[in-house]
């Protein structure tokens, strides 16, 4: 299996799990009123977004990264960085495409 295709899949998993758990486990008060479908909706295109933010921050990740990294904090700083670029800018377009979904489905529904 391709290593681009497992990447994918794998956000896909992530993005499942970020849209749900962001829908579930929070304690809005528009979001504690809505129905069962409107939950249901807004984990979907929470799940939808982030799926492509992570994509998108894939993206900027591919074009951005460094060949090389200087440090000065030894192999600590090291890790840290390396850590960031290899998953960094996918997480956070991942939570922002979440939360963007889920807040249109839900300042929709109330409005």
């Amino acid at each position: 299996m391709n290593n681009n295709l497992k990447a994918v899949i794998g956000w896909g998993i992530a993005a499942v799990i970020v849209g749900f758990v962001m829908t579930f486990k929070n304690n809005s008060p528009d979001l504690l009123v809505a129905s069962t479908f409107i939950k249901i909706l807004g984990a979907l295109s929470g799940t939808f977004f982030g799926f492509i933010g992570a994509m998108m921050g894939d993206a900027i990740r591919r074009f951005t990264q460094p060949d090389a990294f200087f440090t000065s904090g030894g192999m600590g700083s090291i890790l840290k960085t390396k850590l960031f670029w290899m998953v960094g800018p996918q997480c956070i377009g991942l939570v922002i495409g979440a939360a963007i979904g889920l807040a249109l489905v839900i300042q929709g529904s109330t409005a």
